[in-house]
């Protein structure tokens, strides 16, 4: 049996899919060399609008169909400081958005390999902490944190950065034999 934390609060049940996802419409990802992948994103500003619910529902929805882990918005052209992410490991199944994330503790490091939706066909070993909190808000202002360790803490720390312009590929370390 799964363990599932909703933007980091345990609930008894959880369906397939996050429900914004049924909301949603996929659109293209952006991929490597587009600006908006290559600078900060503004902050999330509005809270609790339309427009706000509908990009968590695109991403949700891009996310899902393209078999990611995690979806920052800029990685769907629109530059704002937001992402979501659905990543199951060790029995818990880790669920959410986050708008204005900062990263406010890590521990520990690791280094293994990671992809991106952004940088198809690419991986490559990347440093990163093995524990992380990571402080922000959901769509309607509400602040979170949202904790995690092992390869969850390593997608909220990816996402984070995307949000901050930077791709895992700016953090690597190659791995012999793959392409950079």
């Amino acid at each position: 049996m799964t363990n599932v934390r909703l933007n980091g609060v345990p609930v008894d049940a959880y369906p397939r899919h996050a429900p914004e996802a049924r909301r949603g419409r996929m659109r293209p990802i952006t991929t490597t060399g587009h600006p908006v992948l290559h600078r900060p994103c503004r902050p999330v500003t509005a809270y609790g609008t339309t427009e706000l619910a509908q990009l968590v529902e695109d991403l949700f929805a891009t996310m899902y169909a393209a078999d990611g882990m995690g979806l920052a918005a800029n990685q769907i052209g629109v530059n704002l400081r937001l992402f979501v992410y659905d990543w199951t490991e060790n029995g818990t199944r880790h669920v959410g958005h986050l708008a204005n994330p900062v990263i406010t503790r890590s521990s520990g490091r690791t280094l293994d390999e990671e992809g991106c939706l952004s940088v198809p066909g690419r991986f490559a070993r990347v440093p990163r902490a093995e524990h992380v909190a990571v402080h922000g808000a959901d769509q309607h202002g509400t602040p979170l944190t949202i904790t995690g360790s092992g390869y969850f803490a390593r997608c909220l720390q990816h996402e984070t950065d995307y949000t901050r312009g930077r791709l895992f590929r700016d953090r690597r370390r190659p791995k012999k034999g793959r392409s950079r």
